[in-house]
């Protein structure tokens, strides 16, 4: 898989790089929905229809990933189609969106039908293949959005019979811990850690907790352009999270060539954009102790007291009168 990132939202796009990958897709619906009738679920049952409702897409919604899914092997007589609905930040009216897609994707599939077979929608035993709507969030804080469609309508609690209603299936990953993932013991508990972190500092931090035997023992399997996903998807999380581009490629070449026991070796794991931000911190701070001295010496040099002094520090620097006390014994 060679696609680029599309868009400047790394973990929306690295979300889609995720789902679009039959084995880690696989690995998500087996492990991560707790639903039994997808626990069988392989990679070889999931095609990819995303480009079939593409039209559907605008540039926020470039995470999207719709997916049709044989059941039961080819015995099943039916599909399901799953989509994935990926959020970073709490959308409040994500129900509906998926209520618009599930619409299209119903009437697309009576389309496909009545072109083979003229009429059969009509018929008693029609019957329109199941969606499951979920919702991948990983954001820092809970999901608080409705996640049922009759949150979203007005008198839903009145005429509740007669208004269409469903449930999305949130996936926060925010409740699951280290530990939690690590049990899964696949390549997408791994990146699952990964989107977990919010600082760069994190990174260094799950160093600890997950130990290189671990890491050996789920990618010695991989393929290869399964590593290079995980690297991109890492890469594109550490770029995200400031740290430096020498050391975010550093670490995504240590996965490519599977030198997972040094994963985290030497991983200072710093935001550069911080230490910048401290370092203006300081300049100014220095900067302004610079000019509260010339303010003092200037003041004296006019002959005036050290209590002008002291008020002048006060007014113009917003310093307490034990602190510009401090400063003019220092400076006078």
């Amino acid at each position: 898989m060679t696609e680029e990132l599309k868009n400047t939202r790394h973990r929306d796009s690295s979300s889609k790089i995720i789902f679009e990958d039959p084995i880690l897709c696989a690995q998500f619906l087996r492990g991560y929905l707790n639903i039994p009738l997808l626990k069988d679920v392989q990679p070889e049952d999931i095609e990819d229809v995303t480009e079939r409702y593409v039209h559907m897409f605008v540039e926020e919604r470039d995470s999207d990933v719709v997916k049709r899914v044989r059941l039961g092997g080819e015995k099943t007589p039916f599909y399901m189609v799953s989509l994935i609905e990926h959020k970073s930040n709490v959308d409040y009216n994500v129900v509906m969106q998926i209520f618009r897609y599930m619409a299209f994707i119903w009437e697309d599939y009576e389309k496909e039908a009545e072109k083979q077979t003229p009429g059969i929608s009509r018929t008693k035993g029609f019957r329109y293949p199941p969606i499951l709507p979920v919702v991948f969030y990983d954001g820092k804080e809970n999901w608080t959005a409705a996640t049922g469609l009759h949150e979203r309508v007005l008198l839903s609690d009145v005429l509740g019979r007669y208004i269409p209603d469903y449930q999305c299936l949130l996936m926060q990953l925010k409740d699951y811990s280290t530990a939690e993932l690590m049990e899964k013991k696949d390549e997408l508990s791994v990146l699952m850690m990964v989107t977990k972190l919010q600082k760069a500092a994190d990174f260094s931090e799950i160093g600890k907790e997950v130990s290189p035997a671990y890491l050996e023992e789920i990618f010695s399997g991989s393929p290869e352009y399964l590593l290079d996903i995980v690297a991109r998807v890492v890469e594109a999380l550490l770029t995200k999270l400031n740290v430096p581009d020498e050391e975010s490629a550093e670490f995504a070449g240590r996965i490519k060539e599977r030198h997972m026991g040094r994963l985290f070796e030497n991983f200072e794991g710093y935001d550069v954009q911080e230490v910048r931000r401290q370092t203006r911190e300081e300049v100014q701070k220095e900067d302004r102790e610079e000019a509260v001295k010339k303010t003092v010496q200037i003041i004296h040099s006019m002959g005036h007291t050290e209590e002008a002094a002291i008020s002048q520090l006060m007014q113009y620097y917003e310093m307490t009168e034990t602190e510009a006390q401090e400063k003019v014994k220092m400076h006078w």
